[in-house]
């Protein structure tokens, strides 16, 4: 393995980090110097709260994390004459900043009690500390775009308002629409909007012009909706010691996501079980077991498969607006990798 992201060593906390070898030794090492610059940079925006505050807010950063989104927004920055500047890394913190903070309000909605292997925040201290631990890291992000100035205010908010709005498109429910149509509009303004942003704002930190900006908002997108059907298909058919998860965390909580929605709606014995099985949240080990293993006789892996790839499709189509070199053949890799998770 190259250096790829070996900046989890330079930042003293092993759990930080995606470890991707880029194919290019300079490359490599531009990217573990600012992911180190990422890290303490965010670290020194953390420790400007309040002291009786700071294990609170710092609690899921410890925690580690995959960092993707930084890392997504200085490949980005690539194409511009700044590439790596200190704004690029300030906008990194700030998507970075602001996935943590919905982190935080996701475990209080869902009421759950580990993240990234340790106690909720909400689940560690309660849900009005969680949920203000989250509005701070807001504050802090807000503070860092005002230093950007009005364009990046300004795209915050859009994407401020498809994070709430995927939120309560989720909270609703697809009611009398097409629950397929329900859960991808959910994963496009959720998951897909912040990494599109990450894109977005290393570009036009970057001094980028504006086709390169929105190839790689675009690219971002795209990847953001690989990423988070990937981790749907993980969660019903990985094994806990390949994923590090445990299997049907969803099922369990009622959550029925791509994967689940192609097995519901096929015809058959199958679909017929399993509509009957899956009316809400399965409590009995027994039940969660017997929905597993009709899932993996269903067509529902191999057609949310499908979509992954539409839409690494849609993010090689935009990848081809752009230079080739060696951080696009990364942001290939980036991909890429996101879909080697699935096994």
């Amino acid at each position: 393995m190259s250096n790829g992201a070996e900046y989890r060593q330079h930042t003293g906390d092993a759990t930080v980090g995606t470890r991707v070898d880029f194919g290019d030794e300079a490359l490599n090492q531009a990217m573990v110097e600012g992911m180190i610059r990422v890290e303490r940079k965010l670290r020194e925006e953390l420790d400007k709260s309040e002291d009786f505050l700071h294990e609170q807010i710092t609690h899921l950063t410890k925690a580690g994390g995959k960092r993707f989104r930084p890392m997504f927004a200085l490949l980005a920055s690539n194409y511009g004459p700044h590439a790596m500047s200190d704004d690029v890394v300030k906008a990194a913190i700030i998507v970075e900043m602001t996935h943590l903070a919905t982190l935080y309000h996701d475990d209080v909605m869902d009421e759950a009690t580990q993240r990234r292997g340790a106690p909720s925040a909400n689940a560690r201290w309660s849900n009005s500390v969680a949920i203000l631990a989250g509005d701070i890291l807001l504050a802090h992000t807000s503070r860092l775009m005002s230093e950007l100035g009005v364009a990046t205010v300004a795209h915050f908010a859009s994407t401020f308002e498809a994070l709430v709005t995927g939120q309560m498109r989720e909270t609703v429910g697809a009611g009398a629409g097409d629950p397929i149509e329900h859960y991808m509009k959910v994963i496009e303004e959720k998951t897909g909007v912040l990494i599109a942003a990450a894109g977005y704002l290393g570009a036009l930190h970057s001094g980028a012009d504006e086709d390169t900006i929105e190839a790689l908002r675009a690219t971002g997108a795209a990847i953001g909706m690989v990423f988070q059907i990937v981790d749907d298909i993980i969660d019903i058919f990985s094994d806990s010691d390949q994923s590090g998860k445990t299997p049907g965390t969803d099922l369990r909580e009622g959550v029925f996501t791509l994967p689940v929605l192609y097995a519901l709606a096929e015809d058959g014995p199958i679909g017929d079980e399993l509509r009957g099985l899956l009316t809400g949240p399965l409590r009995s080990d027994a039940d969660v077991e017997r929905a597993l293993n009709l899932l993996t006789q269903s067509t529902g892996r191999q057609r949310a498969l499908e979509q992954v790839h539409r839409y690494l499709a849609v993010a090689e189509e935009n990848l081809a607006k752009l230079p080739e070199n060696a951080t696009t053949q990364a942001l290939r890799t980036l991909a890429n990798y996101t879909v080697a998770r699935v096994g």
